[in-house]
C-alpha cells in the first residue's frame, strides 16, 4: 500500500508521526512523508522518503502580518493575537499545503495520507484529489477561543475550494490519539472517530551527556527545558536558580532558540546542553521541569515522572491544567515562574507519593496503548 504522511514544519508536529511512519514502512507499505525544507533532513534521517510541501511558521506570519509578527505577538496582548492565529493556521497554512500537496498527490496517488491534526491542509487536498484519509494527533486536544477561530477561517477555507458541511477540524475521518484517554480532552472523546496509539517519543540519534547512564539513583536527576519552539532566555534562568538550590543534578536543554553561553554561569550541579536525546534521557530522570510542550508532556507521562509545567504560549496551558488534573504535576504561570517557588514546588514533587503513584499509574495506562506496529497493520483498514 503506497502512503503519503504530511504534517506542519515543527518539530512538535512532525515527531509524534514518525514512529507510525516508520512503522508502516518496517510493515512492508510504500511510505513517502510530505512536509517543508526545514524538517526533511530529519525524516531522511528516519529512513524515509521525503518531498517538500507547505513553509514553516515563521515564513506562514511573515506572510500575512510582515517580518516583525513575532515582536508584535510578544509585546501586544495574547487576545489580540487570537485573529491573526487563526487566520495562520486556519488559511496561510492549509492554503499553501493544498497547493504544495496537490501535485505531490497526483504524482504519487497514494492509497492513504495521514494527515497531521495541525495540517488540515494535508486533509483538503487528500479531499480535492479523492483520497481517503486519516487524521494522526500530536498530543492533548486543545479546545477554547483560538481553536474556534481557526475553525472558522478553515471552514471558510475549505468552502472556498469546495468542501462545504464537513465536521471540521477532522473533516469526519478517523483520528490517530496519541494520548491517553484519561487525560485527553472529553469534548474530542465524545466526538472523535478515534484509534489510540501509544506516544512513543522520537529523537534524532545521539548521546546522552557524560554520566547519565548508570549514575547514582539515590541522588534525584531533573531535567529541564523549554523546547524547541518557546525558549525563553530569562524563564531558563529563573529556573536554573530555583532548581540549583536542590540536592539534585539538574540536566538543561537550551534548544534552538537559546545559546547556552547566554545562560552564563551556572551552578555546579547543573549542566547545560544545547540539546538532549529526550526519549532517551527521560528513563533516567526524576522530574521534569518544562514548557508543556505536547513532546515533553506526554513523554514524561509514558516514563511516569511527575512534572513541573511552565507554560510559555499555544497549548501549553491546557496541557498543563491537564498535568495537574490527572495528579501528576503542578504548573506555574507568569509573575509566578520565580526561583522561589520554582524551588518549592520542585522539592515538593520529588517526594510527594501520591503524585508519584498517579505518574506510575499514567505510565501504565500508555504501556497499554497498541504500538506503532499494531496500528500500521490496521492502516490498509482506512484505505477504502
Amino acid at each position: 500500500m503506497r502512503l503519503i504522511f504530511t504534517s506542519l514544519v515543527s518539530h512538535g508536529h512532525l515527531y509524534p508521526l514518525l514512529p507510525l511512519a516508520v512503522a508502516a514502512r518496517d510493515a512492508g507499505h510504500e511510505v513517502l512523508f510530505a512536509t517543508g525544507d526545514d524538517m526533511l533532513p530529519v525524516v531522511e534521517k528516519a529512513g524515509l522518503a521525503a518531498e517538500s510541501a507547505g513553509f514553516g511558521m515563521r515564513e506562514a506570519f511573515e506572510s500575512f502580518f510582515g517580518p516583525d509578527a513575532q515582536p508584535r505577538a510578544k509585546d501586544a496582548p495574547p487576545e489580540s493575537f487570537y485573529p491573526v492565529i487563526g487566520q495562520v493556521f486556519g488559511n496561510v497554512l492549509p492554503r499553501r499545503f493544498v497547493a504544495d500537496l496537490a501535485p505531490v498527490l497526483e504524482r504519487h496517488r497514494p492509497d492513504l495520507v495521514v494527515y497531521e491534526s495541525g495540517n488540515a491542509g494535508g486533509a483538503i487536498a487528500a479531499r480535492l484529489a479523492g483520497i481517503p484519509a486519516i487524521g494522526h494527533g500530536f498530543g492533548r486536544v486543545s479546545p477554547g477561543e483560538v481553536a474556534d477561530i481557526i475553525t472558522g477561517r478553515l471552514a471558510e477555507f475549505a468552502a472556498e475550494v469546495g468542501i462545504e458541511g464537513a465536521s471540521l477540524p477532522s473533516f469526519g475521518d478517523p483520528v490517530i490519539d496519541i494520548c491517553p484517554e484519561s487525560v485527553q480532552a472529553p469534548d474530542f472523546l465524545a466526538e472523535a472517530n478515534r484509534i489510540p496509539l501509544r506516544p512513543v517519543g522520537w529523537a534524532e540519534p545521539g548521546d546522552l551527556p557524560a554520566g547519565v547512564a548508570g549514575r547514582d539513583r539515590s541522588r534525584p536527576l531533573i531535567y529541564l527545558t523549554l523546547g524547541t519552539a518557546f525558549g525563553d532566555e530569562d524563564v531558563l534562568k529563573r529556573a536554573i536558580g530555583g532548581l540549583a538550590r536542590i540536592d539534585a543534578d539538574v540536566i538543561v536543554a537550551a534548544g534552538p532558540t537559546v545559546d547556552p553561553a547566554a545562560l552564563g554561569d551556572v551552578p555546579g550541579n547543573v549542566r547545560v546542553e544545547a540539546w538532549v536525546p529526550q526519549v532517551d534521557l527521560l528513563p533516567h530522570v526524576d522530574l521534569v521541569v518544562h514548557h508543556g510542550g505536547s513532546g515533553t508532556t506526554l513523554g514524561a507521562f509514558g516514563a511516569g515522572l511527575p512534572q513541573l509545567v511552565l507554560p510559555q504560549g499555544a497549548d501549553q496551558f491546557t496541557n498543563a491544567e491537564a498535568v495537574v488534573t490527572a495528579g501528576v504535576g503542578t504548573q506555574l504561570i507568569g509573575a509566578d515562574i520565580v526561583e522561589d517557588a520554582i524551588s518549592e514546588q520542585a522539592r515538593k514533587l520529588l517526594t510527594d507519593e501520591a503524585v508519584l503513584g498517579a505518574a506510575r499509574k499514567l505510565a501504565d495506562e500508555v504501556a497499554a496503548m497498541p504500538s506503532p506496529a499494531e496500528v500500521a497493520q490496521r492502516l490498509p483498514e482506512f484505505a477504502g
